[in-house]
């Protein structure tokens, strides 16, 4: 009796154990799945802030034409568009690889290429010919749309990923996402001068 109290007491233990690692192993796989699903939404929206920023890079150089077309003696100022936009395009992050640093070196080419950008639309402010010129009035027009979708898809992506670095630092997922290696995404950092909006007008 004593024997057979005591096996039964183990089974019962052994049980309790199993259905608990059962358990655990159970919310540890829907957790894994769920920050995977969350980071893959943070990957998805980074690849669409680059196809925006890519737009406006593929735009630039039939501007640049375009001005040269009227003001080839601007020549510094088209220059450093066309440096500008080399540098931008040479950054290119997968979102695996996404860190701050390396978003930090992205933001600031964007950075200097919309200087230039800006400088460049300032100086067409000088040639009323080329601001009446139907191609360059269509490129400026799919400029500011771009810009435009560069802001939306910057702050869905922010979006994104407060929800997955939220997710990821709650208890106890954050258990599961340190042994699974999920580590927090960067954020865009507020610019010099962000505190007043960019105004670009053509």
């Amino acid at each position: 009796m004593n024997k057979k109290g005591c096996l039964i007491g183990l089974v019962i233990l052994l049980a309790v154990i199993i259905v608990l690692a059962v358990s655990c192993l159970s919310y540890g796989i829907k957790t894994h799945n769920r920050i995977v699903t969350v980071e893959e939404g943070v990957n998805a929206q980074w690849a669409k802030v680059e196809n925006q920023y890519q737009r406006r890079a593929d735009l630039i150089p039939n501007l640049v034409n375009t001005v040269k077309g009227y003001a080839s003696h601007e020549s510094q100022t088209l220059e450093a568009v066309i440096e500008a936009r080399s540098r931008a395009t040479q950054i290119s992050i997968d979102a695996d690889q996404l860190t701050e640093e390396s978003l930090r070196r992205f933001q600031q080419a964007q950075g200097e290429l919309s200087q230039a950008l800006g400088r460049l639309l300032a100086v067409t402010e000088n040639y009323p010919e080329l601001k009446a010129n139907q191609n360059f009035l269509e490129l400026q027009a799919q400029l500011e749309g771009t810009e435009n979708r560069i802001a939306t898809e910057r702050m869905r992506y922010t979006d994104c990923v407060k929800e997955y670095n939220t997710l990821i630092r709650k208890f106890p997922v954050n258990l599961v996402a340190s042994i699974g290696g999920f580590d927090k995404k960067p954020q865009f950092e507020a610019e010099a001068g962000a505190e007043k909006a960019p105004e670009v007008q053509f």
